[in-house]
């Protein structure tokens, strides 16, 4: 079973750090950013939260637009 693409990415958060591998299946994968190191909340990840605002465990980083050059 395949997530969606995590909407973070999607809007290109420049704190978006990518996909960290925790094993051999795709459910061991999780979305990481500056914020969530060790995996994005689905709420913000997968939900509806566009985290604009602060959130728990968010280490004071929320959504930035990632600069196109």
């Amino acid at each position: 079973m395949s997530l969606p693409e995590p909407k973070c990415f999607s809007r290109k958060c420049r704190h978006y750090r990518g996909v960290l591998w925790l094993g051999d299946e795709e459910s061991t994968e999780v979305n990481v950013c500056a914020a969530f190191p060790e995996g994005i909340p689905d709420e913000i990840a997968y939900g509806e939260n566009p985290h604009t605002k602060p959130f728990q465990g968010d280490n004071g980083i929320q959504f930035e637009k990632k600069k196109i050059k």
